[in-house]
Protein backbone atom coordinates (compact mmCIF):
# COMPACT_ATOMS: atom_id res chain seq x y z
CA UNK A 1 0.00 0.00 0.00
CA UNK A 2 1.24 3.33 -1.04
CA UNK A 3 0.83 6.49 1.01
CA UNK A 4 1.26 10.22 0.00
CA UNK A 5 0.57 12.93 2.32
CA UNK A 6 -0.51 16.39 2.22
CA UNK A 7 -1.70 19.39 3.95
CA UNK A 8 -5.39 20.58 3.40
CA UNK A 9 -7.56 23.32 4.05
CA UNK A 10 -7.33 22.99 7.51
CA UNK A 11 -3.94 22.21 8.32
CA UNK A 12 -4.27 18.97 8.66
CA UNK A 13 -2.89 16.20 6.72
CA UNK A 14 -4.90 14.23 3.95
CA UNK A 15 -3.47 11.20 2.98
CA UNK A 16 -4.23 9.12 -0.58
CA UNK A 17 -4.19 5.63 -0.02
CA UNK A 18 -3.65 3.50 -3.32
CA UNK A 19 -2.78 0.24 -3.95
CA UNK A 20 1.21 -0.04 -4.65
CA UNK A 21 1.14 -2.98 -6.94
CA UNK A 22 -1.82 -1.36 -8.74
CA UNK A 23 0.63 1.82 -9.44
CA UNK A 24 3.54 0.10 -10.63
CA UNK A 25 1.74 -2.21 -12.79
CA UNK A 26 -2.31 -1.22 -13.54
CA UNK A 27 -4.50 -3.65 -15.38
CA UNK A 28 -5.11 -2.71 -19.04
CA UNK A 29 -7.51 0.27 -19.24
CA UNK A 30 -10.51 0.26 -22.40
CA UNK A 31 -10.08 4.11 -23.01
CA UNK A 32 -11.59 6.47 -25.76
CA UNK A 33 -9.42 7.85 -28.50
CA UNK A 34 -9.48 11.30 -28.86
CA UNK A 35 -9.70 11.35 -32.19
CA UNK A 36 -13.02 13.11 -33.77
CA UNK A 37 -14.83 11.28 -35.85
CA UNK A 38 -14.95 11.72 -39.57
CA UNK A 39 -17.00 14.32 -40.60
CA UNK A 40 -17.43 15.67 -37.24
CA UNK A 41 -16.86 19.72 -38.64
CA UNK A 42 -19.69 19.31 -40.44
CA UNK A 43 -22.32 20.33 -38.02
CA UNK A 44 -21.79 23.60 -35.51
CA UNK A 45 -22.32 22.83 -31.72
CA UNK A 46 -21.53 26.46 -30.99
CA UNK A 47 -24.60 27.79 -33.14
CA UNK A 48 -27.01 24.62 -32.91
CA UNK A 49 -26.11 24.10 -29.01
CA UNK A 50 -24.47 26.60 -27.14
CA UNK A 51 -25.72 29.82 -28.06
CA UNK A 52 -29.41 28.75 -27.93
CA UNK A 53 -28.44 27.59 -24.35
CA UNK A 54 -27.52 31.05 -23.39
CA UNK A 55 -31.25 32.12 -24.12
CA UNK A 56 -32.94 28.99 -22.53
CA UNK A 57 -34.46 29.27 -19.21
CA UNK A 58 -32.97 27.06 -16.70
CA UNK A 59 -35.86 24.56 -15.17
CA UNK A 60 -37.00 23.19 -11.95
CA UNK A 61 -35.71 24.06 -8.60
CA UNK A 62 -35.45 22.76 -5.21
CA UNK A 63 -37.68 22.36 -2.23
CA UNK A 64 -37.13 24.59 0.74
CA UNK A 65 -36.27 22.34 3.67
CA UNK A 66 -35.89 18.96 2.01
CA UNK A 67 -37.34 16.14 4.04
CA UNK A 68 -35.20 12.40 3.66
CA UNK A 69 -36.94 9.34 4.41
CA UNK A 70 -36.88 7.08 7.45
CA UNK A 71 -35.75 3.76 6.03
CA UNK A 72 -36.62 0.24 7.18
CA UNK A 73 -33.68 -2.86 7.42
CA UNK A 74 -32.45 -2.87 4.14
CA UNK A 75 -34.18 -0.24 2.59
CA UNK A 76 -32.18 1.60 0.05
CA UNK A 77 -33.28 5.83 -0.10
CA UNK A 78 -31.85 7.18 -3.66
CA UNK A 79 -32.13 10.54 -4.11
CA UNK A 80 -31.40 12.38 -7.78
CA UNK A 81 -29.54 16.11 -7.56
CA UNK A 82 -29.09 16.00 -11.38
CA UNK A 83 -26.77 14.75 -14.28
CA UNK A 84 -24.61 12.25 -12.32
CA UNK A 85 -25.22 13.59 -9.36
CA UNK A 86 -27.33 10.84 -6.24
CA UNK A 87 -27.12 10.97 -2.81
CA UNK A 88 -27.21 7.21 -1.76
CA UNK A 89 -29.13 6.51 1.94
CA UNK A 90 -28.82 2.59 3.48
CA UNK A 91 -27.92 1.88 6.93
CA UNK A 92 -27.80 4.74 8.29
CA UNK A 93 -25.11 5.91 6.01
CA UNK A 94 -25.27 8.61 3.15
CA UNK A 95 -22.62 8.63 0.37
CA UNK A 96 -22.87 11.19 -2.16
CA UNK A 97 -21.58 10.03 -5.58
CA UNK A 98 -20.26 13.09 -8.86
CA UNK A 99 -21.68 15.87 -6.72
CA UNK A 100 -22.33 18.57 -8.48
CA UNK A 101 -23.91 21.90 -7.85
CA UNK A 102 -22.53 24.54 -10.21
CA UNK A 103 -24.47 26.23 -13.27
CA UNK A 104 -21.59 26.29 -15.99
CA UNK A 105 -19.10 23.85 -16.78
CA UNK A 106 -16.98 26.07 -18.15
CA UNK A 107 -19.14 27.58 -20.97
CA UNK A 108 -21.58 25.39 -20.95
CA UNK A 109 -24.87 26.53 -19.22
CA UNK A 110 -26.90 24.45 -16.84
CA UNK A 111 -30.27 23.47 -17.44
CA UNK A 112 -31.87 22.13 -14.79
CA UNK A 113 -31.68 23.66 -10.91
CA UNK A 114 -30.03 20.72 -8.68
CA UNK A 115 -32.67 18.78 -7.19
CA UNK A 116 -31.79 19.75 -3.55
CA UNK A 117 -30.15 22.78 -1.78
CA UNK A 118 -26.38 22.28 -1.04
CA UNK A 119 -27.60 23.61 2.71
CA UNK A 120 -29.95 20.43 2.92
CA UNK A 121 -28.21 17.74 2.42
CA UNK A 122 -27.84 15.17 5.15
CA UNK A 123 -24.30 14.52 7.27
CA UNK A 124 -22.42 13.08 4.18
CA UNK A 125 -19.80 9.88 5.57
CA UNK A 126 -18.70 9.05 1.95
CA UNK A 127 -17.87 10.68 -1.09
CA UNK A 128 -17.57 8.78 -4.24
CA UNK A 129 -15.92 10.57 -7.66
CA UNK A 130 -16.06 8.16 -10.63
CA UNK A 131 -13.76 10.22 -12.70
CA UNK A 132 -11.97 13.95 -13.31
CA UNK A 133 -14.19 15.22 -15.67
CA UNK A 134 -15.80 18.58 -14.89
CA UNK A 135 -19.29 17.50 -14.84
CA UNK A 136 -18.65 14.81 -12.54
CA UNK A 137 -15.23 16.26 -10.36
CA UNK A 138 -16.57 19.48 -9.35
CA UNK A 139 -13.79 21.13 -6.56
CA UNK A 140 -16.24 24.09 -5.55
CA UNK A 141 -18.98 21.37 -4.81
CA UNK A 142 -16.34 19.04 -2.93
CA UNK A 143 -14.92 21.71 -1.10
CA UNK A 144 -18.53 22.60 0.22
CA UNK A 145 -19.39 18.86 1.01
CA UNK A 146 -15.82 18.24 2.27
CA UNK A 147 -16.08 17.75 6.98
CA UNK A 148 -13.57 15.76 7.23
CA UNK A 149 -15.03 12.54 5.75
CA UNK A 150 -13.44 9.73 3.48
CA UNK A 151 -13.37 10.57 -0.37
CA UNK A 152 -13.07 7.68 -3.04
CA UNK A 153 -11.40 7.82 -6.97
CA UNK A 154 -10.26 5.78 -9.40
CA UNK A 155 -6.30 5.77 -9.59
CA UNK A 156 -4.44 8.63 -10.18
CA UNK A 157 -7.16 11.45 -9.38
CA UNK A 158 -6.33 11.65 -5.74
CA UNK A 159 -4.19 14.99 -6.52
CA UNK A 160 -7.35 16.50 -7.78
CA UNK A 161 -9.09 16.04 -4.48
CA UNK A 162 -6.79 15.99 -1.66
CA UNK A 163 -6.64 19.93 -0.68
CA UNK A 164 -10.59 20.36 -0.41
CA UNK A 165 -10.82 18.98 3.32
CA UNK A 166 -11.62 15.25 3.26
CA UNK A 167 -9.65 12.97 6.13
CA UNK A 168 -8.11 11.09 3.35
CA UNK A 169 -8.40 9.87 -0.29
CA UNK A 170 -8.34 6.39 -1.26
CA UNK A 171 -7.23 5.84 -5.04
CA UNK A 172 -8.99 2.46 -6.62
CA UNK A 173 -7.44 0.35 -9.43
CA UNK A 174 -10.13 -1.70 -11.08
CA UNK A 175 -11.96 -4.12 -8.99
CA UNK A 176 -10.25 -3.17 -5.95
CA UNK A 177 -12.31 -2.32 -2.64
CA UNK A 178 -12.63 0.27 -0.17
CA UNK A 179 -14.41 -0.39 3.57
CA UNK A 180 -15.77 1.80 5.71
CA UNK A 181 -17.87 -0.29 9.09
CA UNK A 182 -19.94 -2.46 6.90
CA UNK A 183 -19.62 -0.58 3.74
CA UNK A 184 -17.62 -2.20 0.58
CA UNK A 185 -17.09 0.02 -2.29
CA UNK A 186 -15.63 -1.61 -5.34
CA UNK A 187 -14.33 0.49 -8.51
CA UNK A 188 -15.35 -1.11 -11.68
CA UNK A 189 -14.03 -0.60 -15.54
CA UNK A 190 -15.83 1.31 -18.22
CA UNK A 191 -14.96 2.30 -21.38
CA UNK A 192 -14.43 6.38 -21.32
CA UNK A 193 -11.29 8.20 -20.03
CA UNK A 194 -10.52 10.21 -17.55
CA UNK A 195 -8.37 12.90 -18.53
CA UNK A 196 -9.03 16.53 -17.09
CA UNK A 197 -6.82 18.05 -19.45
CA UNK A 198 -5.27 17.18 -22.59
CA UNK A 199 -1.96 16.29 -20.83
CA UNK A 200 -3.06 14.22 -17.77
CA UNK A 201 -4.68 11.02 -19.77
CA UNK A 202 -3.23 8.69 -17.10
CA UNK A 203 -5.88 9.55 -14.81
CA UNK A 204 -8.28 6.69 -14.18
CA UNK A 205 -12.17 6.17 -14.53
CA UNK A 206 -14.58 4.28 -13.72
CA UNK A 207 -17.97 2.98 -11.40
CA UNK A 208 -18.67 2.21 -8.29
CA UNK A 209 -20.25 -1.01 -7.00
CA UNK A 210 -21.84 -0.08 -3.32
CA UNK A 211 -22.33 -3.36 -1.28
CA UNK A 212 -23.94 -3.37 2.08
CA UNK A 213 -26.19 -5.47 4.22
CA UNK A 214 -26.71 -7.57 1.53
CA UNK A 215 -28.08 -4.93 -0.71
CA UNK A 216 -25.82 -4.03 -3.87
CA UNK A 217 -25.77 -0.41 -5.65
CA UNK A 218 -23.77 -0.07 -9.39
CA UNK A 219 -23.67 3.58 -10.19
CA UNK A 220 -22.29 3.49 -13.92
CA UNK A 221 -20.11 6.66 -14.03
CA UNK A 222 -19.61 7.96 -17.82
CA UNK A 223 -19.38 4.91 -20.13
CA UNK A 224 -19.89 3.58 -23.90
CA UNK A 225 -21.42 0.64 -24.30
CA UNK A 226 -18.64 -2.27 -23.77
CA UNK A 227 -18.89 -6.17 -23.29
CA UNK A 228 -17.65 -5.38 -19.60
CA UNK A 229 -21.13 -5.29 -18.21
CA UNK A 230 -21.28 -9.02 -18.39
CA UNK A 231 -18.14 -9.51 -16.07
CA UNK A 232 -19.95 -6.90 -13.58
CA UNK A 233 -23.26 -8.67 -13.77
CA UNK A 234 -21.53 -12.16 -12.84
CA UNK A 235 -19.46 -10.92 -9.92
CA UNK A 236 -22.32 -8.98 -8.28
CA UNK A 237 -25.96 -9.40 -7.50
CA UNK A 238 -26.89 -5.47 -8.33
CA UNK A 239 -30.04 -4.60 -6.98
CA UNK A 240 -30.46 -1.46 -8.65
CA UNK A 241 -28.12 0.09 -11.49
CA UNK A 242 -27.69 3.69 -11.67
CA UNK A 243 -26.60 3.99 -15.89
CA UNK A 244 -26.17 7.03 -18.31
CA UNK A 245 -27.93 7.57 -21.23
CA UNK A 246 -27.39 11.20 -22.57
CA UNK A 247 -24.82 12.37 -24.60
CA UNK A 248 -24.64 10.37 -27.11
CA UNK A 249 -24.63 12.50 -29.83
CA UNK A 250 -21.71 14.37 -29.01
CA UNK A 251 -19.42 17.23 -31.26
CA UNK A 252 -16.80 15.11 -31.99
CA UNK A 253 -18.58 11.92 -32.69
CA UNK A 254 -16.42 9.88 -30.90
CA UNK A 255 -18.39 7.05 -29.11
CA UNK A 256 -17.93 7.89 -25.41
CA UNK A 257 -21.56 7.68 -23.91
CA UNK A 258 -24.66 4.81 -23.84
CA UNK A 259 -27.40 6.21 -26.07
CA UNK A 260 -30.78 5.00 -24.12
CA UNK A 261 -31.09 1.24 -26.29
CA UNK A 262 -27.60 0.64 -25.34
CA UNK A 263 -28.41 1.08 -21.65
CA UNK A 264 -31.11 -1.20 -21.74
CA UNK A 265 -28.68 -3.93 -23.56
CA UNK A 266 -26.14 -2.85 -20.29
CA UNK A 267 -29.00 -3.55 -17.94
CA UNK A 268 -29.80 -6.73 -18.76
CA UNK A 269 -26.43 -8.13 -19.01
CA UNK A 270 -25.74 -6.62 -15.68
CA UNK A 271 -29.20 -8.49 -14.66
CA UNK A 272 -29.68 -5.84 -12.77
CA UNK A 273 -33.61 -5.82 -11.26
CA UNK A 274 -33.83 -1.91 -11.17
CA UNK A 275 -32.72 0.73 -13.59
CA UNK A 276 -32.52 4.16 -12.92
CA UNK A 277 -31.52 6.25 -15.31
CA UNK A 278 -29.12 9.36 -15.24
CA UNK A 279 -26.95 11.83 -17.41
CA UNK A 280 -29.80 13.44 -19.09
CA UNK A 281 -31.54 16.43 -18.65
CA UNK A 282 -29.01 18.84 -17.04
CA UNK A 283 -26.04 19.74 -18.88
CA UNK A 284 -26.69 20.11 -22.81
CA UNK A 285 -23.40 18.00 -23.81
CA UNK A 286 -24.59 16.84 -26.97
CA UNK A 287 -27.06 17.24 -29.88
CA UNK A 288 -29.62 15.05 -29.35
CA UNK A 289 -32.71 17.53 -27.17
CA UNK A 290 -32.94 17.02 -23.81
CA UNK A 291 -36.59 15.68 -23.14
CA UNK A 292 -35.01 13.06 -25.97
CA UNK A 293 -33.36 10.04 -23.89
CA UNK A 294 -35.81 9.32 -21.09
CA UNK A 295 -38.47 8.93 -24.32
CA UNK A 296 -36.36 6.40 -26.26
CA UNK A 297 -35.26 4.46 -22.88
CA UNK A 298 -39.30 3.72 -21.79
CA UNK A 299 -39.91 2.96 -25.47
CA UNK A 300 -36.89 0.11 -25.87
CA UNK A 301 -37.45 -0.99 -21.98
CA UNK A 302 -41.16 -2.18 -23.41
CA UNK A 303 -40.14 -3.87 -26.29
CA UNK A 304 -38.17 -5.62 -24.40
CA UNK A 305 -40.40 -6.50 -21.59
CA UNK A 306 -38.57 -5.10 -18.46
CA UNK A 307 -40.69 -1.34 -18.60
CA UNK A 308 -41.34 -2.04 -14.72
CA UNK A 309 -38.15 -2.11 -13.90
CA UNK A 310 -37.23 1.38 -15.10
CA UNK A 311 -37.89 4.28 -12.41
CA UNK A 312 -37.27 7.69 -14.05
CA UNK A 313 -36.88 9.57 -11.17
CA UNK A 314 -36.91 13.65 -10.61
CA UNK A 315 -34.47 15.69 -9.63
CA UNK A 316 -34.92 16.38 -5.64
CA UNK A 317 -37.63 13.26 -5.04
CA UNK A 318 -36.65 10.90 -2.52
CA UNK A 319 -37.40 7.23 -3.90
CA UNK A 320 -37.12 4.31 -1.59
CA UNK A 321 -36.30 0.77 -2.90
CA UNK A 322 -36.43 -2.37 -0.65
CA UNK A 323 -35.62 -5.48 -1.39
CA UNK A 324 -36.66 -8.14 -4.51
CA UNK A 325 -38.22 -11.45 -4.55
CA UNK A 326 -36.46 -13.43 -6.77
Amino acid sequence: MVKRFFKNRGGRTAEIISNGHARRKPAPVKKVGLKPRKGWAKRNFLTEVLIPSLFTRRLGGAADNAVFPKLKESEIGITWIGHASFLVQIDGLNLLIDPNWSKWLKVIKRMKHPGIHLHDLPSIDLVLVTHAHFDHLDRRTLREVAEDQPVVVPFEVGNLVHDLGFKSVHELHYWESYKLGPLKISLTPCHHWGARMLHDSHRGFGGYIIEIGGRCIFHCGDTAYFDGFKEIGERYNIDVALLPIGAYDPPSGREVHMNPEEAVKAFIELKAKRLIPMHFGTFRLSYEPLHEPPVRLLACAQEHGIADKVFVMTEGQPEVFGPVEE
